[in-house]
């Protein structure tokens, strides 16, 4: 893989190492998020609507407006009035699909790093149970909604949290680093009725892509395919939804693909109809 110039320089000179232990500096991380999170970056408001296009008008505002940029970021979209019936397995978010079968040695790209399917979910047998699967996974712009809902129903029986390290590795950093670094991520395994195990994962951006789960989602408890399960704060951001059966996609978004085999979809659009 090419390296970028921008990881050639983090990583192979001695300001860019300076540079970059700034960047992974877990207190600018969080001075970042108080920043985006306080009155003052309201202003940043209106300029990023104008660039990204964004029609308010499809969004909740709140009396008085957002009080901060996240307040803004984070903000909900107005309820459907006729919801369709919800599909088997659905687009958890708004953003760009990617479609990969998994095998025991499939490297996944996900925000410039890469995984083994057992690296992603830090567990072996699980990572065997999926190896023949299919994963799905979503890539979130800053400009996309970033509220995102379970991708089925089921009932849940793991969540975990795995905190990893808010910077990359690339072949470039391998060869002066030894250590191996990883996006912040957390998942959740829900016992499907007719798909088995389904994993839906959140992958945390660089800096102050933030994760914020419902808490009342907890092992045990029953979801449905489109109830909200959570948001991300600002930055981009990535969902992965892995399943234990191969599956094929709905050939309504298989007429989507652009260049590179992305997929354009909404949260809701359906993935798999049984």
């Amino acid at each position: 893989m090419k390296e970028s110039g921008i990881v050639l320089f983090l990583y192979r000179t001695v300001p860019g190492r300076i540079m970059l232990k700034i960047l992974v500096n877990p207190y600018l991380s969080r001075a970042l998020s108080a920043f985006f999170s306080s009155r003052i970056s309201a202003f940043l408001i209106p300029g990023f609507v104008k660039k990204n296009n964004i029609d308010l008008r499809q969004y909740v505002i709140p009396e008085g407006g957002y009080r901060s940029f996240n307040d803004f970021f984070t903000r909900r979209r107005k309820r459907k009035l006729n919801p369709e019936p919800e599909p088997e397995l659905q687009s958890p978010c708004d953003g760009f699909l990617t479609v990969k079968e998994i095998s025991s040695d499939a490297v996944f790209d996900i925000k410039h790093c890469r995984y083994s399917i057992e690296s992603l979910l830090r567990d072996k047998a699980m990572a065997d149970a999926f190896a023949g699967g299919t994963a799905f996974i979503f890539r979130l712009t800053p400009a996309n909604y970033h509220r995102y809902v379970f991708c089925t129903d089921g009932r849940i029986i793991r969540r975990r949290k795995i905190k990893g390290v808010l910077h990359c590795v690339r072949p470039a950093a391998l060869e002066r680093f030894p250590v191996f670094t990883e996006n912040s991520r957390e998942y959740t395994v829900i016992e499907s009725k007719r798909m088995g195990k389904v994993v839906q994962m959140e992958v945390g951006a660089m800096l102050v892509g933030k994760i914020t789960n419902n808490p009342a989602f907890k092992p045990g408890e029953m979801v449905s395919g489109g109830e909200e399960k959570g948001y991300f704060e600002y930055g981009g951001s990535t969902i992965i939804v892995l399943t234990e059966q191969r599956i094929e996609l709905n050939r309504g978004l298989s007429g989507r693909i652009k260049s590179g085999g992305e997929i354009p979809v909404k949260a809701g659009d359906a993935i798999y109809e049984g």
